[in-house]
């Protein structure tokens, strides 16, 4: 086992893949600046484990290893990995990191397959905690026509698919959609996208292989693209996410990478256990951006000389409500946690569930009271240029002065207008709405786990009703 440094970590970037970004092939993402970025947020997850040791680093039998794969067993283990994404992500500046991903398809893995498959998803977690390698996870399929299933589409590479075997490999051809990290990961896992029948045995597939796999194509969004200096952009100067379209291209996959190979009936339970740690990772992953909405709607009201008003303290204290019902709600699911197959510790998906759609619910009106707090100088007031110009700024220091400094007042308005008002508040909207999955997809988990029995039983017995 090792622990592998940031610069290693980056090194193990430069092998060739195949990666396009903006019209061209980029021959190196590290020097490519936009994806530069992305890469050193990506590396945080690396850092923390000389920052944070007692959360990030475990130990094994065979000595260190990442704490990000570390099984969980029991519910402090799901507590102790609910504080580590929280902290890796506070470093991120509440977006989520890299490691976080990967290991939850591993647990899901390790935890729905069985025989043959399951003794090569163990021996490939010692591989990925041997080596210390970055995991990106490719599940959404590009799904076309979303009435019909897989094998109706009219182009059968709407989902990716096996379209040949021999002794050694199968081949595979299709494509993936919403990759995060899969230009900065050393490896890919891929995941089936939904529950299947028989009919779709061929599009029951779930393997893992590098990144640099020939005939694996990476096109890169260019969203949150071009240049940004750290006064417009507090945020998104630093931290940004990589997703791509991931295309297979006749990609052979050796059969000890392989995981599900035409094997339907576990294509859902598997789907359904990604989502599981998923969205456990997800609620504690955005419990920083919970805190920095709090934070920055009490700044910038005490900045803008508003913090005494009445309705201003209310809008803080619905804030703090939301932001404590989510963090009460993650911490509910590892304590209802509960023993899964194969032993590894399930977080209680009710409590999962009803916390990401707290979340998701709520982000947009959150955001809303942050820009009501802020004011329209989030998209009106002055640019990096213009601070950076002596003669411009002596004006901007008189008249953009409020309860504080303009300089303290602009670049909180600023830190705000980038997470709220422009792209990357954009960005992180659509994220609230849909990543880890939909409002829609979080709902009927819900109901799906809610068991009404108690409820329906005390109701008839109050009611007198005989139900029989």
């Amino acid at each position: 086992m090792t622990l592998r440094t940031a610069k290693e970590y980056r090194e193990g970037l430069r092998d060739g893949r195949t990666v396009f970004y903006r019209g061209r092939r980029v021959p190196d993402v590290l020097n490519e600046p936009e994806l530069s970025t992305a890469v050193d947020h990506s590396a945080l997850c690396y850092n923390i484990a000389d920052s944070h040791p007692e959360l990030a680093v475990a130990q094994g039998p065979a000595g260190s290893y990442s704490a990000f794969y570390q099984v969980p067993r029991t519910a402090e283990d799901l507590r102790a990995r609910g504080r580590l994404i929280e902290t890796v992500s506070s470093l991120g500046a509440g977006t989520i990191v890299l490691k976080e991903v990967g290991s939850d398809a591993l647990f899901a893995l390790l935890r729905t397959l069985d025989g043959e498959e399951l003794e090569k998803a163990r021996a490939f977690h010692q591989r990925v905690c041997d080596g210390d390698l970055a995991l990106a996870v490719a599940q959404t399929d590009v799904k076309g026509d979303r009435s019909l299933s897989p094998h109706q589409q009219a182009d059968p590479d709407l989902y990716l698919h096996v379209v040949d075997e021999d002794a050694e490999s199968i081949t595979v051809r299709g494509a993936k959609v919403h990759t995060s990290f899969s230009a900065n990961a050393d490896e890919l896992i891929v995941l089936p996208t939904r529950a299947m029948g028989p009919e779709d045995q061929d599009y029951a597939v779930s393997f893992t292989i590098p990144v640099d796999t020939p005939g694996l194509h990476l096109y890169v969004s260019p969203y949150s693209a071009g240049e940004r200096n750290d006064f417009d952009f507090p945020l998104s100067s630093k931290h940004k996410l990589l997703e791509s379209l991931t295309v297979f291209d006749n990609v052979r996959v050796p059969k000890d990478r392989v995981f599900l190979n035409r094997r339907p009936e576990l294509a859902g339970p598997l789907a359904i256990g990604f989502v599981d740690y998923h969205r456990y990772t997800a609620i504690n992953y955005k419990l920083p951006l919970l805190d920095i909405l709090v934070g920055a709607a009490s700044l910038i009201a005490e900045y803008n000389g508003i913090s005494r008003a009445g309705h201003v303290k209310d809008k803080i204290a619905q804030l703090i409500a939301y932001a404590e019902t989510v963090r009460g709600l993650a911490e509910l699911a590892a304590v209802r946690s509960r023993p899964g197959q194969n032993g590894i510790q399930q977080p209680d998906p009710l409590a999962v569930n009803t916390a990401k759609y707290t979340f998701a619910h709520g982000f947009h009106d959150a955001v809303a009271k942050l820009m009501d707090l802020s004011g329209g100088l989030l998209v009106t007031g002055p640019g990096g240029e213009d601070w950076a110009e002596p003669g411009i700024r002596a004006v901007l220091e008189k008249y953009y002065a409020a309860a504080v400094p303009a300089e303290q007042r602009l670049r909180m308005l600023n830190f705000i207008g980038d997470l709220t008002a422009r792209d990357y508040g954009g960005y992180q909207a659509v994220l609230a709405t849909h990543a880890e999955g939909s409002l829609e997809a979080e709902k009927m988990q819900i109901a799906r786990s809610y068991d009404p029995t108690r409820a329906r039983d005390y109701v008839t017995r109050l009611a007198g009703v005989d139900r029989d």
